[in-house]
């Protein structure tokens, strides 16, 4: 019953009354994110899989210039992560904007993050269950260390989270969001050796001597990215 009805009522409610609670301060981050990006915008759209892996945009605080270098290409993350952007990541406001989401149900408040499509040629038969849920701004993985986590790590908290959903569980991961954000624990720019789900798939499939799923999936992914 919490899975099938109550959890989707809870998400509407709790998001409608975020939005008249946090509005105004939005407004202030978006603003100060305008000039702080320099001219790059407050706002960045992606592309995400969600339940019954339907692709939507999420919308989120843009925590970075748009900065490149002599060549035309973008600067590293850490040079374009700004002050202001440093602080609505630590703080997670960059994620008030994914409110929308919620309210229209794209995403639930706790749930698998939600990931690009270009990786879906890459998952195995198990991790397709990921979307058999709502992606969240927040869950299992996340509460678990977020950035520092395995991608194996990653995929299992997701798939345990799917697995055994109920009430109990999404306020235990709540409570460790909460507690994670006035930490400011696991936040900052991603500094693994292999930091895409792909790098990681492909690596894999690679020491198992699998070319013909590496080829088949990369004709997959340029699809996609095409479609996109």
């Amino acid at each position: 019953m919490y899975r099938n009805f109550f959890k989707r009522l809870l998400d509407i409610v709790v998001a409608t009354v975020a939005l008249l609670a946090v509005g105004w301060l939005m407004l202030i981050v978006a603003l100060w994110l305008h000039f702080a990006n320099k001219g790059a915008g407050a706002f960045f759209v992606q592309t995400r899989v969600g339940k019954g892996e339907k692709w939507f945009h999420v919308l989120k605080f843009k925590s970075m210039t748009d900065e490149r270098d002599a060549k035309g290409d973008l600067l590293p993350d850490a040079q374009r992560l700004t002050t202001a952007g440093r602080f609505v990541r630590a703080t997670s406001i960059d994620e008030l904007p994914q409110l929308l989401n919620v309210l229209k149900g794209d995403m639930s408040f706790i749930g698998p993050r939600p990931w690009p499509p270009d990786y879906l040629p890459y998952y195995n038969e198990r991790e397709h269950h990921r979307h058999d849920v709502r992606p969240g701004i927040s869950g299992w993985a996340q509460v678990n260390g977020r950035t520092s986590v395995s991608w194996p790590d990653r995929i299992n908290y997701d798939l345990e989270y799917v697995e055994h959903l109920s009430f109990a569980f999404d306020v235990k991961i709540l409570w460790k969001t909460v507690t994670k954000v006035f930490k400011r624990e696991s936040v900052g720019i991603e500094k693994s050796g292999v930091y895409s789900f792909y790098d990681y798939r492909k690596a894999e499939w690679a020491e198992q001597g699998r070319q013909d799923l590496i080829e088949k999936a990369e004709k997959e992914e340029a699809e996609i990215i095409r479609k996109s």
